[in-house]
């Protein structure tokens, strides 16, 4: 029987595109740096250094202040407001704190597994406003392990009292979400919001929350 339901953090319940967005364009704004001519050029490269966050900030604005020529401001100021103001515009994907209270409601038992900083991606998660229905939270840095290390989806299953085959993972790297809870014994749910991508080696698929109780469902009856 399932009784644990894990989840990534960027790009499964948070919507890190938009939300990413959405900084870049208020720190734009808020720091005036650059005029509003070169505004969307400056969010566009903030994005593609950005590498899907693979690449932290420093590095980021490094690059960035040098071909943009900013002078006023340096790396070390446009850190600290990325550290401590990206999670006022953290924001899921659409259906997200629906499902999961509904989940929560179903008496499952949930978590949290992201890799990256702490305490910076725990306030990204604590802004969603779901904190009350997660059992545990889970982030890279602050144990030393990171997905897809067994031991990491193993840690957090023990966290919540379950064994890897009574938990299923939910994320959208195929590698490190998918590929590591699988090999860790959990069953896998690739969420990814583009229709088009799949990712066949998990266990079941989904491009909407509408679709992840059904999913839970399916997973649940294969293996009655």
């Amino acid at each position: 029987m399932l009784k644990a339901i894990l989840f990534d953090l960027d790009q499964t319940l948070l919507d890190r595109n938009t939300s990413l967005k959405k900084f870049v364009e208020w720190q734009v704004n808020f720091f005036q740096l650059v005029s509003q001519k070169n505004k969307q050029d400056f969010i566009t490269r903030f994005i593609e250094l950005d590498n899907n966050g693979n690449v932290w900030k420093d590095l980021v604005y490094t690059q960035l202040l040098k071909e943009f020529n900013i002078k006023n401001f340096n790396v070390e100021t446009l850190l600290n407001s990325y550290v401590n103001d990206f999670n006022k515009f953290s924001s899921s994907f659409e259906r997200v704190p629906e499902t999961i209270q509904n989940l929560y409601n179903k008496g499952y038992k949930l978590g949290l597994i992201s890799n990256g900083k702490s305490p910076f991606q725990e306030n990204n998660f604590y802004a969603l406003g779901l904190k009350e229905f997660f059992s545990t939270i889970i982030v890279s840095e602050a144990i030393g392990l990171r997905k897809p290390d067994i031991q990491i989806f193993e840690h957090a299953c023990k966290e919540l009292g379950f064994i890897p085959n009574e938990c299923i993972f939910v994320g959208d790297n195929p590698k490190a979400d998918i590929e590591g809870a699988n090999k860790a014994g959990m069953k896998t749910i690739f969420f990814h919001p583009d229709p088009s991508i799949d990712y066949p080696l998990a266990d079941k698929q989904i491009h909407h929350y509408d679709q992840l109780e059904i999913a839970i469902n399916k997973l649940e009856n294969s293996i009655l």
